[in-house]
């Protein structure tokens, strides 16, 4: 599992029972416009150099099977309306290599090294990429596809577990909380109408980190720029993902011992939890009051990073699989319904995504949201001319949840871990936030 000191997806909450009486609620702090980090080129915070060798996974053998996360996709009905022209979907993550099934690849910045965020050393940026926007290739045994072919890529780098400060040798990785927020803001700029993040800030509840930048940065591309940003729920079960679960039935759904940064700045963030291709939720998909919707995230085959070929497992041999493959599933979603839908803003489109989800029984639940999306019913549906999914919030209460659940448990203290949403199974590493609350560092593993 690859590992960012990044932070992951949240996204639609429904209203929850208000807490007991004395019990202390947690959520982001309010947003503060003017911490929103300074425009300018992407640049890392300190010089950096890389430590480890680059990664590398075996290619995908002929005849492997289907793309786990295309199937139930009717997506040659889909394609026949819109393939995603004239979107840019921002990939912020380990960057993403060129590759002849990207041909619309745009450089947009390093914030890891002093390239242009076309170097991809972890092989986690890539694979996203390849979900969401990969050719076609009439050759390739697995028909394997992008879900939004058509689309621009723009790709930031942002976090490594193969690079790290010059000055500090007992770091794994480099990227924390306050280059992901300037690289929200680089995406915004550089005209992304979709943001994906497939990394997540994993925080235990008594734990604690300052991402007032990202917050801001959040509120600036969405309020600002009217672009749709989704993130990845979070994964658990193995060493160095998030610390544990989350209650997953509805009535326990806001007594969390764990909490996701960005997904609790659900206001402005499209939260993605996994699902296996017969629509069950994935054991490892981390659950929280935060999740909007679904995707197929296990079985996942997309583009390696090197030799222009393919791959289904990380390079340790495990399966593709984890909530950080899923959020580009949405993605490209969301690109498809801006494209066929120009006069949606970025809210009214991640209302329409988690309209048309396939809903579980109950409505909605912590670990699948409203549901496993559907790309044909989200492109093709009416707009809802109601509420939108996110509306303005009073002055008082921005960054506070739309439906403002309330999460009981002690207000958050130092000593977050910061995790990204990869692969599930294999060694991670994470970045234990001791140096400084506001830092909040990651790291990039397998």
């Amino acid at each position: 599992m690859t590992v960012l000191r990044l932070l992951a997806v949240t996204g639609l909450v429904v209203a929850l029972t208000p807490p007991a009486p004395g019990a202390a609620a947690i959520g982001p702090p309010p947003v503060d416009a003017s911490l929103l980090p300074p425009a300018g080129p992407a640049a890392p915070p300190r010089p950096t150099t890389r430590y480890d060798d680059c990664a590398v996974a075996a290619p995908v053998r002929p005849g492997a099977g289907r793309a786990g996360q295309l199937e139930g996709m009717d997506l040659d009905t889909v394609w026949d309306l819109t393939r995603g022209a004239g979107q840019t979907v921002a990939v912020i993550d380990t960057g993403v290599a060129r590759h002849r099934r990207l041909p619309h690849l745009v450089a947009g910045g390093d914030f890891v090294s002093t390239q242009d965020g076309t170097s991809d050393c972890d092989g986690h940026g890539t694979t996203v990429a390849g979900i969401i926007a990969a050719a076609p290739d009439t050759a390739d045994p697995q028909a394997f596809s992008g879900i939004a072919p058509d689309v621009s890529l723009l790709s930031i780098r942002q976090s490594s577990n193969k690079f790290r400060a010059v000055d500090d040798v007992t770091a794994s990785g480099a990227g924390d909380v306050d280059t992901l927020a300037a690289a929200v803001r680089t995406a915004a700029d550089l005209g992304a109408t979709v943001v994906n993040i497939s990394s997540v800030a994993c925080l235990p509840v008594g734990a604690g980190l300052d991402d007032r930048a990202l917050g801001a940065a959040l509120a600036y591309a969405v309020d600002v720029k009217n672009v749709v940003v989704v993130t990845a729920a979070g994964n658990v079960g193995s060493p160095g993902q998030c610390p544990q679960d989350n209650p997953r039935d509805l009535a326990a759904a806001r007594d969390v011992s764990v909490v996701v940064s960005p997904a609790w700045y659900d206001d402005y963030v499209l939260t993605v939890g996994s699902v296996a291709a017969d629509g069950s939720p994935s054991p490892f998909t981390l659950a929280g009051p935060w999740v909007d919707v679904a995707a197929t995230g296990e079985h996942v085959v997309s583009l390696a990073p090197a030799a222009d070929g393919l791959v289904d497992t990380s390079p340790s041999g495990t399966p593709l699989a984890g909530t950080s493959y899923a959020a580009p599933v949405v993605s490209a979603v969301a690109a498809l319904v801006r494209a066929y839908s120009p006069e949606l803003t970025a809210r009214q489109v991640m209302q329409r995504i988690t309209d048309t989800a396939h809903h579980p029984p109950a409505g909605w639940d912590p670990v699948v949201g409203h549901g496993v999306v559907d790309p044909l019913a989200a492109v093709t549906a009416e707009t809802s001319r109601g509420a939108a999914r996110h509306p303005p919030a009073p002055p008082a209460a921005v960054g506070r949840s739309r439906a403002d659940p309330q999460i009981t448990g002690e207000a958050a203290g130092p000593g977050a871990v910061l995790c990204v949403a990869l692969t599930v199974g294999v060694a991670v590493v994470c970045a234990a936030l001791g140096r400084s609350r506001r830092r909040g560092e990651s790291v990039d593993g397998e």
